[in-house]
Protein backbone atom coordinates (compact mmCIF):
# COMPACT_ATOMS: atom_id res chain seq x y z
CA UNK A 1 0.00 0.00 0.00
CA UNK A 2 0.94 3.39 -0.88
CA UNK A 3 2.56 5.62 1.65
CA UNK A 4 0.48 9.02 2.11
CA UNK A 5 2.16 12.00 2.99
CA UNK A 6 0.05 15.36 3.72
CA UNK A 7 1.61 18.21 2.52
CA UNK A 8 2.92 21.06 5.22
CA UNK A 9 4.56 23.50 2.11
CA UNK A 10 4.59 26.63 4.44
CA UNK A 11 7.66 24.54 6.01
CA UNK A 12 9.15 23.77 2.93
CA UNK A 13 10.03 20.06 0.96
CA UNK A 14 11.63 18.18 3.93
CA UNK A 15 7.90 18.93 6.05
CA UNK A 16 6.52 17.86 2.99
CA UNK A 17 8.45 14.74 2.88
CA UNK A 18 8.62 14.56 6.36
CA UNK A 19 10.18 11.31 7.61
CA UNK A 20 12.50 10.97 4.63
CA UNK A 21 15.23 10.93 6.82
CA UNK A 22 14.47 7.89 9.03
CA UNK A 23 12.77 5.91 6.10
CA UNK A 24 17.06 5.93 4.09
CA UNK A 25 18.38 5.55 7.76
CA UNK A 26 16.60 2.25 7.79
CA UNK A 27 17.43 1.75 4.28
CA UNK A 28 21.09 1.73 5.33
CA UNK A 29 20.31 -0.37 8.46
CA UNK A 30 19.07 -3.32 4.91
CA UNK A 31 20.45 -2.36 2.14
CA UNK A 32 18.18 -4.98 0.14
CA UNK A 33 15.47 -3.42 -0.82
CA UNK A 34 13.66 -5.19 -3.57
CA UNK A 35 15.55 -4.70 -7.30
CA UNK A 36 11.88 -4.28 -8.85
CA UNK A 37 8.47 -3.24 -7.04
CA UNK A 38 5.48 -5.04 -7.88
CA UNK A 39 3.83 -3.70 -11.02
CA UNK A 40 1.41 -0.39 -9.80
CA UNK A 41 3.19 0.30 -6.62
CA UNK A 42 4.69 -1.02 -3.71
CA UNK A 43 5.32 -1.07 0.18
CA UNK A 44 6.02 2.00 2.05
CA UNK A 45 9.62 3.20 2.19
CA UNK A 46 12.43 3.63 -0.13
CA UNK A 47 13.02 1.09 -2.60
CA UNK A 48 14.68 1.02 -6.31
CA UNK A 49 13.24 1.55 -9.57
CA UNK A 50 14.12 1.54 -13.14
CA UNK A 51 14.90 4.55 -14.70
CA UNK A 52 13.05 3.85 -17.65
CA UNK A 53 9.77 3.24 -15.44
CA UNK A 54 9.71 6.81 -14.61
CA UNK A 55 7.72 9.43 -16.27
CA UNK A 56 8.41 13.28 -15.94
CA UNK A 57 6.28 15.50 -13.94
CA UNK A 58 4.14 17.53 -16.46
CA UNK A 59 3.88 19.99 -13.05
CA UNK A 60 7.50 20.55 -13.60
CA UNK A 61 7.84 24.35 -13.55
CA UNK A 62 12.08 24.36 -14.33
CA UNK A 63 12.49 24.96 -18.15
CA UNK A 64 16.40 24.96 -18.04
CA UNK A 65 18.68 23.01 -16.34
CA UNK A 66 22.38 24.03 -15.95
CA UNK A 67 24.46 21.63 -18.33
CA UNK A 68 27.84 22.12 -15.75
CA UNK A 69 25.27 22.03 -12.61
CA UNK A 70 24.43 18.30 -14.08
CA UNK A 71 27.76 17.37 -15.12
CA UNK A 72 28.79 17.74 -11.45
CA UNK A 73 25.95 15.71 -9.76
CA UNK A 74 26.35 12.95 -12.66
CA UNK A 75 30.23 13.00 -11.22
CA UNK A 76 29.14 12.77 -7.50
CA UNK A 77 27.14 9.99 -8.35
CA UNK A 78 29.35 8.01 -9.97
CA UNK A 79 31.11 8.21 -7.11
CA UNK A 80 28.57 8.26 -4.43
CA UNK A 81 25.45 6.75 -6.22
CA UNK A 82 22.20 8.68 -5.45
CA UNK A 83 21.99 10.10 -1.61
CA UNK A 84 18.66 11.04 -1.77
CA UNK A 85 15.48 9.10 -3.26
CA UNK A 86 13.27 10.79 -5.85
CA UNK A 87 9.47 11.56 -4.85
CA UNK A 88 7.48 9.67 -6.97
CA UNK A 89 3.73 8.28 -7.48
CA UNK A 90 2.25 5.17 -8.63
CA UNK A 91 0.94 5.38 -12.68
CA UNK A 92 -0.53 2.03 -13.42
CA UNK A 93 2.76 0.01 -14.16
CA UNK A 94 4.91 2.92 -14.09
CA UNK A 95 5.94 6.31 -11.83
CA UNK A 96 4.98 9.59 -11.85
CA UNK A 97 8.27 12.11 -10.89
CA UNK A 98 6.90 14.40 -8.31
CA UNK A 99 10.57 16.05 -6.87
CA UNK A 100 13.98 15.10 -8.33
CA UNK A 101 14.58 15.94 -11.62
CA UNK A 102 18.41 17.28 -11.07
CA UNK A 103 19.13 14.15 -9.69
CA UNK A 104 16.93 12.25 -12.19
CA UNK A 105 18.74 13.56 -15.08
CA UNK A 106 22.17 13.37 -13.65
CA UNK A 107 21.63 9.73 -12.91
CA UNK A 108 20.77 9.02 -16.63
CA UNK A 109 23.82 10.79 -17.69
CA UNK A 110 25.87 8.87 -14.88
CA UNK A 111 24.47 5.78 -16.43
CA UNK A 112 22.71 4.07 -13.85
CA UNK A 113 19.36 2.25 -14.99
CA UNK A 114 17.74 2.59 -11.90
CA UNK A 115 17.53 4.84 -8.32
CA UNK A 116 16.10 5.25 -5.13
CA UNK A 117 12.27 6.71 -4.79
CA UNK A 118 9.95 7.09 -2.05
CA UNK A 119 6.33 6.54 -3.29
CA UNK A 120 3.33 8.99 -1.89
CA UNK A 121 -0.18 9.20 -2.66
CA UNK A 122 0.15 12.57 -4.08
CA UNK A 123 -3.37 14.18 -5.99
CA UNK A 124 -2.03 16.72 -8.70
CA UNK A 125 -3.11 19.90 -6.73
CA UNK A 126 0.10 18.41 -4.68
CA UNK A 127 2.06 17.50 -6.74
CA UNK A 128 2.10 20.81 -8.47
CA UNK A 129 2.90 22.47 -5.08
CA UNK A 130 5.72 19.89 -4.13
CA UNK A 131 7.42 20.71 -7.68
CA UNK A 132 7.00 24.63 -6.82
CA UNK A 133 8.44 24.13 -3.38
CA UNK A 134 11.79 22.21 -4.25
CA UNK A 135 12.14 24.43 -6.84
CA UNK A 136 11.68 27.90 -5.01
CA UNK A 137 13.76 26.57 -1.97
CA UNK A 138 16.00 24.81 -3.13
CA UNK A 139 17.48 25.25 -6.72
CA UNK A 140 16.13 28.73 -7.00
CA UNK A 141 14.04 29.17 -10.43
CA UNK A 142 14.50 32.36 -12.51
CA UNK A 143 12.11 34.70 -11.46
CA UNK A 144 9.92 34.05 -15.35
CA UNK A 145 9.63 30.74 -14.67
CA UNK A 146 8.51 31.56 -10.91
CA UNK A 147 5.84 33.64 -11.92
CA UNK A 148 4.50 31.06 -15.03
CA UNK A 149 4.78 28.37 -12.11
CA UNK A 150 2.43 30.54 -9.90
CA UNK A 151 0.12 31.66 -13.00
CA UNK A 152 0.06 28.22 -14.20
CA UNK A 153 -1.12 27.14 -10.42
CA UNK A 154 -3.13 29.34 -10.00
CA UNK A 155 -5.26 29.23 -12.92
CA UNK A 156 -6.03 25.03 -13.29
CA UNK A 157 -6.80 25.59 -9.55
CA UNK A 158 -8.67 28.35 -9.26
CA UNK A 159 -6.73 30.10 -6.35
CA UNK A 160 -6.01 34.15 -5.84
CA UNK A 161 -2.77 35.26 -4.91
CA UNK A 162 -2.97 35.77 -1.46
CA UNK A 163 -4.41 31.51 -1.24
CA UNK A 164 -1.27 30.25 -3.04
CA UNK A 165 1.12 32.45 -1.03
CA UNK A 166 -0.31 30.72 1.99
CA UNK A 167 -0.12 27.46 0.57
CA UNK A 168 3.96 27.95 -0.52
CA UNK A 169 4.76 30.03 3.17
CA UNK A 170 5.72 33.39 1.10
CA UNK A 171 4.31 37.16 1.13
CA UNK A 172 1.74 37.68 -1.44
CA UNK A 173 3.30 40.37 -2.71
CA UNK A 174 6.17 38.10 -3.39
CA UNK A 175 3.77 36.04 -5.64
CA UNK A 176 2.54 39.28 -6.93
CA UNK A 177 5.70 40.23 -8.27
CA UNK A 178 6.70 37.18 -9.58
CA UNK A 179 3.59 37.02 -11.35
CA UNK A 180 3.62 41.00 -12.91
CA UNK A 181 7.01 40.27 -14.70
CA UNK A 182 4.54 38.37 -17.05
CA UNK A 183 3.19 41.66 -18.56
CA UNK A 184 6.79 42.59 -19.92
CA UNK A 185 7.70 42.16 -23.75
CA UNK A 186 8.90 39.06 -24.12
CA UNK A 187 12.76 40.44 -24.94
CA UNK A 188 12.77 41.68 -21.47
CA UNK A 189 11.52 38.86 -20.03
CA UNK A 190 13.70 36.76 -22.14
CA UNK A 191 16.50 38.95 -20.45
CA UNK A 192 15.51 38.11 -17.08
CA UNK A 193 15.36 34.50 -17.57
CA UNK A 194 18.74 34.16 -18.72
CA UNK A 195 19.96 36.30 -16.19
CA UNK A 196 21.06 39.57 -18.07
CA UNK A 197 18.70 41.79 -15.98
CA UNK A 198 17.57 40.88 -12.43
CA UNK A 199 14.64 41.06 -10.80
CA UNK A 200 15.24 44.35 -9.35
CA UNK A 201 15.93 45.61 -12.98
CA UNK A 202 12.75 44.59 -13.64
CA UNK A 203 10.80 45.40 -11.41
CA UNK A 204 11.87 48.89 -11.72
CA UNK A 205 11.07 48.59 -15.75
CA UNK A 206 7.47 47.41 -14.86
CA UNK A 207 6.71 51.02 -14.03
CA UNK A 208 7.38 52.12 -17.35
CA UNK A 209 4.21 52.94 -19.60
CA UNK A 210 5.71 53.19 -23.06
CA UNK A 211 6.50 49.50 -24.30
CA UNK A 212 9.21 50.91 -26.57
CA UNK A 213 10.81 53.07 -24.10
CA UNK A 214 10.58 50.17 -21.57
CA UNK A 215 12.39 47.99 -24.14
CA UNK A 216 15.14 50.80 -24.67
CA UNK A 217 15.83 51.21 -21.51
CA UNK A 218 16.13 47.16 -20.79
CA UNK A 219 18.47 47.29 -23.43
CA UNK A 220 20.73 49.99 -22.04
CA UNK A 221 20.87 48.54 -18.79
CA UNK A 222 21.84 45.42 -20.11
CA UNK A 223 24.91 47.05 -22.32
CA UNK A 224 25.83 49.42 -19.80
CA UNK A 225 25.57 47.04 -16.50
CA UNK A 226 23.69 49.64 -14.56
CA UNK A 227 22.59 48.79 -11.26
CA UNK A 228 19.17 48.42 -10.10
CA UNK A 229 20.05 52.00 -8.09
CA UNK A 230 21.21 53.68 -11.34
CA UNK A 231 18.34 52.61 -13.46
CA UNK A 232 15.90 53.37 -11.18
CA UNK A 233 17.28 57.25 -11.19
CA UNK A 234 17.40 57.04 -15.10
CA UNK A 235 13.55 55.78 -15.10
CA UNK A 236 13.04 59.12 -12.72
CA UNK A 237 15.23 61.66 -14.65
CA UNK A 238 13.55 60.76 -17.90
CA UNK A 239 10.07 60.80 -16.15
CA UNK A 240 9.34 57.56 -18.06
CA UNK A 241 7.35 56.10 -14.96
CA UNK A 242 4.01 54.91 -16.13
CA UNK A 243 1.88 58.13 -16.15
CA UNK A 244 -1.74 57.88 -17.38
CA UNK A 245 -2.09 59.85 -20.86
CA UNK A 246 -4.86 62.40 -21.25
CA UNK A 247 -7.63 60.96 -23.48
CA UNK A 248 -7.74 63.18 -26.49
CA UNK A 249 -10.23 66.06 -25.86
CA UNK A 250 -10.85 69.70 -27.81
CA UNK A 251 -8.78 72.82 -27.52
CA UNK A 252 -9.89 74.36 -24.35
CA UNK A 253 -11.22 78.07 -24.31
CA UNK A 254 -9.10 80.98 -24.21
CA UNK A 255 -11.09 81.10 -20.61
CA UNK A 256 -9.59 77.92 -19.19
CA UNK A 257 -8.14 77.92 -16.06
CA UNK A 258 -3.90 78.30 -15.68
CA UNK A 259 -2.06 74.88 -15.67
CA UNK A 260 -0.75 74.45 -11.90
CA UNK A 261 2.30 72.93 -11.80
CA UNK A 262 3.54 69.96 -9.46
CA UNK A 263 5.49 70.91 -6.78
CA UNK A 264 8.56 68.60 -5.88
CA UNK A 265 7.23 67.86 -2.76
CA UNK A 266 4.17 66.24 -4.67
CA UNK A 267 6.42 64.76 -7.53
CA UNK A 268 8.19 63.13 -5.05
CA UNK A 269 5.13 61.28 -3.69
CA UNK A 270 3.65 60.28 -7.29
CA UNK A 271 6.73 59.18 -7.55
CA UNK A 272 6.98 57.05 -4.15
CA UNK A 273 3.45 55.80 -4.87
CA UNK A 274 4.23 54.48 -8.26
CA UNK A 275 7.25 52.74 -6.32
CA UNK A 276 4.95 50.88 -3.46
CA UNK A 277 1.87 49.81 -5.42
CA UNK A 278 3.73 49.35 -8.81
CA UNK A 279 0.72 50.38 -10.91
CA UNK A 280 0.42 53.85 -12.71
CA UNK A 281 -0.15 56.58 -10.36
CA UNK A 282 -0.80 60.19 -11.46
CA UNK A 283 -1.40 63.75 -9.17
CA UNK A 284 -3.08 65.85 -10.88
CA UNK A 285 -3.24 68.88 -9.55
CA UNK A 286 -6.24 71.64 -10.20
CA UNK A 287 -5.98 74.52 -8.13
CA UNK A 288 -4.75 75.11 -4.46
CA UNK A 289 -5.46 72.65 -2.54
CA UNK A 290 -7.49 70.73 -4.89
CA UNK A 291 -7.03 67.88 -7.49
CA UNK A 292 -6.97 64.02 -7.88
CA UNK A 293 -4.77 60.90 -7.43
CA UNK A 294 -5.37 58.84 -10.69
CA UNK A 295 -4.74 55.03 -9.51
CA UNK A 296 -4.69 52.83 -12.71
CA UNK A 297 -4.79 48.57 -12.50
CA UNK A 298 -4.88 45.99 -15.61
CA UNK A 299 -5.75 43.03 -13.41
CA UNK A 300 -8.25 41.90 -10.41
CA UNK A 301 -5.09 40.79 -8.72
CA UNK A 302 -3.95 44.62 -9.12
CA UNK A 303 -7.25 45.80 -8.12
CA UNK A 304 -7.33 43.67 -4.86
CA UNK A 305 -3.70 44.44 -3.72
CA UNK A 306 -3.88 48.50 -4.10
CA UNK A 307 -7.25 48.05 -1.94
CA UNK A 308 -5.57 46.13 0.90
CA UNK A 309 -2.63 49.05 0.80
CA UNK A 310 -5.14 51.55 0.74
CA UNK A 311 -7.14 49.68 3.77
CA UNK A 312 -4.04 48.70 5.64
CA UNK A 313 -3.59 50.85 8.87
Amino acid sequence: MEATVKPRLARGLNALLGDLDDLSAARSADPSPPAHPSPGGSGSGVIRVPIAKIKNNPYQPRKQFDDDELLALAESITQHGVLQPLLVRAQGDDYQLIAGERRLRAAQAAGLTEVPVHIVAFNDQQVFEAALVENIQRTDLNPIEKGQGFKQYMDQFHMTQEQLAARLGLDRTTVSNFIGLLSLPEEVQAAVRNGQLTMGHAKVLRAVFDQNRLVALAKEAIMKNYSVHALELLVKQQKYIGAIPEPATAAKPAAARPVVEKTAHVKGIEDDLRQRLAVKVEIKVKAKDKGQIVIGFESNDDFERIIQALQRP
